[in-house]
């Protein structure tokens, strides 16, 4: 593979966003000298970047709010989901926890993937907890 090198510097992740952008118009065919060299550029890309610049993982709430705007949904389609506006209304805001039930709803009518949604996350009422005890 030519000029392949490791990614240490931000000099070295230029060199290779560069090397790697001419195939996006003309991706190589798998398992050709071509198609390894564009493999290993984007593994060594991404390992770059998993390190220099990470990507916080999305809460739960986070999660179904992303979701409903790249699926165009409103609440009242969470509404549905959920069961009651009110429900997710508490939701959205925090104020009441995904329950085990909601989360197999939200995979299995929505396809959010279970373990994003299980995560602990923070409800409005712990916060105003701990500042009482502070």
């Amino acid at each position: 593979m030519k000029n392949i090198r490791p990614i240490k510097t931000e000099e070295d992740y230029d060199w290779a966003i560069g090397e790697i952008t001419h195939y996006f118009d003309n991706q190589p065919e798998p398992g050709t000298p071509e198609g390894d060299r564009f493999d290993v550029l984007a593994i060594l890309i991404e390992a770059y970047e998993d390190e220099h610049y990470p990507i916080p993982a999305l809460d739960p709430i986070s999660t179904i709010a992303a979701h409903m705007e790249m699926a165009g949904l409103n609440r009242r389609a969470l509404a549905e989901v959920l069961g009651s506006a009110p429900r997710a209304s508490e939701v959205m805001a925090r104020k009441r926890a995904l329950t085990m039930d909601m989360v197999f709803k939200l995979n299995r009518e929505w396809h959010i993937p279970a373990e994003l949604l299980v995560q602990p996350y923070h409800l409005v009422h712990d916060e105003k907890k701990v500042q009482r005890r502070a």
